[in-house]
């Protein structure tokens, strides 16, 4: 059995105060990303990807260039999310146009398809045992399939597949996020939570939002997760435009605290985050057509402790 052991994307190592500044840098700006961008993933490397979705490409910046330097040209119509592994392959959403997951072989110009699905994959995630998660929020289900088996059709992770507020159930979850135990995270949208699936269970437990124990702060509409390498959850709360940062003892609003707009504080309807290595929020800011930066602040942690 192959294993991937080292996770792809960047989980930084925060001191106890961290702050971003909240005024972001625009990133990337329609002319670039097309309008509602959704997508970002960002390697160990800082390798940034995205998806226009209006000429069907996926984007890359590589060594900290300003503008995108390789293109590639693909087939979807509407591209919800992109997962790169660590051999430089891209898997994204095509599910809405093909009714499927496809990858993009690294240094190939080949696409093949690796999972079937019922509708777009609001979220993928692939866990370091190889295992492809897709967040069909139409279907109100998260499926899941090993990479390395030769059987195409995928089993049940979490959410019974049909709409519903219960422990088994989802309504239209969006981001997911699975942790080195194989723990899920789902961002359930329309019940206004994240949800924790412990590996191998199809019950949930509301950890953030309606319903939680930890219910200092109300979600509307959550449309991503990340968890850094302390397992706190940073939170795309996108109908309250802002994003949240909860741990044990501490949930709070770090960027778009001061409600919706377009301006340097602000985010519209924000979808997907992702961080690089050097502790930096990257933002897609959906209706804003841009992606937004917000520098991770290094006073915050005091004048010697810096994170990796």
């Amino acid at each position: 059995m192959t294993s991937n052991q080292t996770s792809s994307f960047n989980q930084p190592k925060f001191c106890s105060t961290p702050a971003w500044n909240p005024f972001g840098i625009t990133f990337a700006n329609e002319t670039t990303i097309g309008r509602f961008p959704c997508a970002i993933f960002i390697n160990i490397n800082n390798t940034i990807y995205t998806v226009n979705l209006e000429t069907e490409q996926i984007l890359m910046w590589i060594n900290n260039s300003i503008n995108p330097n390789k293109i590639i040209p693909s087939n979807f119509s509407n591209s919800n999310s992109i997962f790169v592994t660590n051999n430089g392959d891209i898997y994204y959403d095509n599910g809405e146009k093909n009714g499927r997951v496809a990858k993009w072989i690294s240094n190939t110009n080949t696409s093949v398809n690796v999972m079937n699905v019922d509708s777009s994959c609001f979220g993928i995630f692939i866990d370091i045992n190889d295992t492809l998660y897709c967040s069909m929020s139409g279907e109100h289900q998260v499926i899941k399939r090993w990479l390395n088996d030769s059987e195409m059709i995928p089993t049940t992770a979490a959410g019974s597949g049909i709409r519903g507020s219960g422990s088994n159930e989802l309504s239209y979850p969006y981001g997911i996020f699975v942790d080195l135990n194989f723990d899920l995270y789902v961002a359930d949208s329309e019940n206004h939570r994240i949800q924790l699936f412990k590996h191998g269970g199809l019950n949930g437990t509301t950890i953030v939002g309606q319903r939680s124990s930890n219910n200092m702060i109300s979600l509307d509409c959550p449309s991503g997760i990340v968890l850094d390498a302390d397992k706190y959850l940073f939170i795309v709360d996108q109908h309250n435009h802002r994003i949240i940062r909860s741990g044990p003892n501490d949930i709070r609003c770090i960027i778009g605290c001061n409600g919706r707009g377009s301006q340097s504080h602000q985010l519209s309807y924000s979808a997907t985050l992702s961080f690089d290595s050097y502790g930096n929020i990257f933002i897609t800011d959906l209706k804003n057509h841009r992606i937004q930066k917000f520098d991770f602040l290094l006073d915050s942690c005091g004048k010697f402790k810096i994170i990796h």
